[in-house]
């Protein structure tokens, strides 16, 4: 699958069929997460992977008991390591280069999963100190989320996504385009169209100088 189907492809799974997800496609999974960007190449995200099924109920109850989560065949449950990132970048690098890295990761996963014909959907609604208590996560170590995955048991439609002429300003806030599409979509052609018009307007004018006379 090429990248802009499963960008375009992508949807957020909850419901599962009971077929394991193979183990060759967790490790492609986390190959994905680890080949993200991150603040100083830090690469502070860590991965648990769960499988045990009483472990994952426990990591459900956790996540304000969304149910729908154990039918997942697998967690992966995507962690920040803190000790370095603070260090390096003190309490910014915690609570913002931290978060921003493993969210990186976290999409690479995403769209790896897409691509490996699974689902699952980014769980952001835990207490992390019973996931702490539950994992043996250590305090220097915050949760940033949960992974249910699994061979996919439903087809969501496409959500609405905002234009662009919605979410887009030139050179500063709210300063919108009207035609945005030819600016962002068809620049080249707009760019060259206007070079070709300019180009041909001076060679016009040229001759109609030359006819009657007047200098250039």
């Amino acid at each position: 699958m090429e990248l802009d189907k499963a960008l375009s492809s992508r949807r957020s799974i909850r419901h599962f069929s009971d077929v394991p997800v193979e183990w060759s496609k967790i490790v492609k999974i986390l190959e994905a997460g680890s080949l993200a960007p991150s603040s100083g190449n830090v690469q502070n995200w860590r991965f648990i992977i769960v499988t045990d099924k009483s472990l994952k109920q426990e990591i459900v109850d956790a996540c304000l008991e969304q149910e729908w989560m154990s039918e997942a065949s697998v967690f992966i449950v995507v962690l920040s390591d803190n000790v370095m990132i603070e260090k390096l970048y003190d309490k910014r690098g915690k609570e913002f280069y931290a978060v921003q890295n493993c969210a990186a990761a976290i999409e690479n996963m995403l769209l790896e999963i897409t691509q490996l014909g699974l689902g699952s959907c980014w769980v952001g609604a835990f207490e992390e100190q019973a996931l702490k208590r539950i994992l043996n996560i250590p305090d220097f170590v915050s949760v940033q989320a949960i992974l249910p995955i699994g061979y996919p048991a439903e087809n969501p439609p496409e959500p609405m996504h905002y234009s662009l002429e919605t979410t887009c300003f030139f050179e500063s806030y709210g300063n919108k385009i009207k035609d945005i599409d030819a600016v962002l979509w068809n620049f080249n052609v707009v760019g060259n169209a206007v070079k070709i018009t300019k180009n041909l307007a001076e060679r016009i004018k040229k001759r109609i100088n030359k006819a009657t006379g007047k200098k250039n």
